[in-house]
């Protein structure tokens, strides 16, 4: 075989298996992966915060909503508190894990509207110039954006690498 063949090796079923039970994605979807959820966690993000903005800008049953909004409390996404204003209003405020989380909102957004999932006429800009943000990309320690192709699991215990069908 000379040296510009490539052999592309089988992943590591097992290893796999034993990294995508410690793997955090699930319970993260399991969370904010829900359309309601997703879309409420939108509107906090564009500074919705009471329970009757929530229901007429998304149109969501108020029973649906009352439970999406309880699981995003439990899960630390949101917070719940007294509106100062008015006693018998209720303020949804994000929390720093639900600010965390605008990257990904971010990155969705810019999936879909590339894969033709809709396009709005407006967009998010930086409040100090008015210019668009950066597109969301994975990026290397140096800044380099990475492609799937350039990047592998490693344990962080042991160092090995968890292979995606890597090239030798």
């Amino acid at each position: 075989m000379n040296r510009h063949q490539a052999v592309r090796v089988e992943p590591d079923i097992e290893a796999f298996k034993a990294a995508a039970l410690r793997c955090p994605l699930p319970s993260a979807v399991e969370l904010i992966g829900e359309k309601w959820a997703f879309l409420i966690l939108r509107g906090a993000l564009n500074g919705l915060a009471h329970f009757e903005q929530f229901q007429a800008a998304l149109g969501i049953a108020r029973n649906i909503l009352s439970n999406r909004l309880a699981k995003l409390v439990e899960g630390g996404i949101l917070q719940r508190s007294p509106d100062p204003a008015d006693r018998r209003k209720v303020i949804y405020a994000l929390t720093a894990k639900g600010e965390a989380l605008l990257p990904v909102v971010l990155a969705l957004r810019q999936w879909g509207e590339d894969w033709g999932h809709g396009c709005q006429e407006i967009f998010l800009a930086d409040i100090k110039d008015g210019q668009p943000v950066k597109r969301i990309c994975v990026q290397a320690h140096d800044g380099r954006e990475l492609k799937l192709g350039d990047m592998k699991w490693v344990d962080r215990a042991t160092g090995a690498s968890l292979g995606r069908g890597e090239l030798d």
